[in-house]
Order: structure tokens, then C-alpha cells, then sequence
């Protein structure tokens, strides 16, 4: 499975921006599909992610400011981020899991200005 990630940029605190994660080879083989993020110096942190039994998980920090979203047909998984605060500044990855193997996606820079 590949996954590519895309929508990061800039905005300022208050904005919203959407980013898309589309796999791509054995997509049948997914199970859970999510993003995380990382801070320099953290680690890698949920963000939110689909889960194998069509649950959602948020991490606290993003919870009702964030919504993930998946379309089967196109192989995407979307992450509408509205509201957007200066702590929010990072890079966040596109994940995809099946039991034991997970997947990564390259990292999408998203700024947020004060």
C-alpha cells in the first residue's frame, strides 16, 4: 500500500484547510485509515482515523474543530481541519493499518499563524 498525502499550507488561526491522503496498490487489504501528527522533538500524536468497525476516533485536542471523512471510490481519506489555532502548526501523516502492518504516507506541512 502507498499513501499520498496532500493539502498542507499556510493559514491563519481562525481558518480552515482539507487535507487528502489517497492510497493506492492493495487497498483492499486496509483496514483503518487515519492522520496523525508530530511536532519536532514529540512524538507522533492521532489526530483522528476511521476505524476497522466504522468508528471515529479524535484525539481531545481536535475534537469537534477536525472531522475525518473517507471515499471509498476515489481510495481517499479527507481531513477537514476548520478552526484552526497556532498549536496546530505541524506535520501531520496519512496512516493506514491492516492487524500488525501500518502504513505512512510522507509528512504535509500545516502553518497557523497568529
Amino acid at each position: 500500500v502507498q499513501l499520498q498525502a496532500s493539502g498542507g499550507g499556510w493559514v491563519q488561526a481562525g481558518g480552515s484547510l482539507r487535507l487528502s491522503c489517497t492510497a493506492s496498490g492493495s487497498v483492499s487489504s486496509i483496514e483503518t485509515m487515519g492522520w496523525y501528527r508530530q511536532a519536532p522533538g514529540k512524538q507522533r500524536e492521532l489526530v483522528a482515523r476511521l476505524t476497522s468497525d466504522g468508528g471515529i476516533n479524535y484525539a481531545a485536542s481536535v475534537k469537534d474543530r477536525f472531522f475525518i471523512s473517507r471515499d471509498f471510490a476515489k481510495k481517499t481519506v479527507y481531513l477537514r481541519m476548520n478552526s484552526l489555532k497556532p498549536e496546530d502548526t505541524t506535520v501531520y501523516y496519512c496512516n493506514a493499518g491492516s492487524g500488525p502492518t501500518t502504513w505512512w504516507g510522507q509528512g504535509t506541512l500545516v502553518t497557523v499563524s497568529s
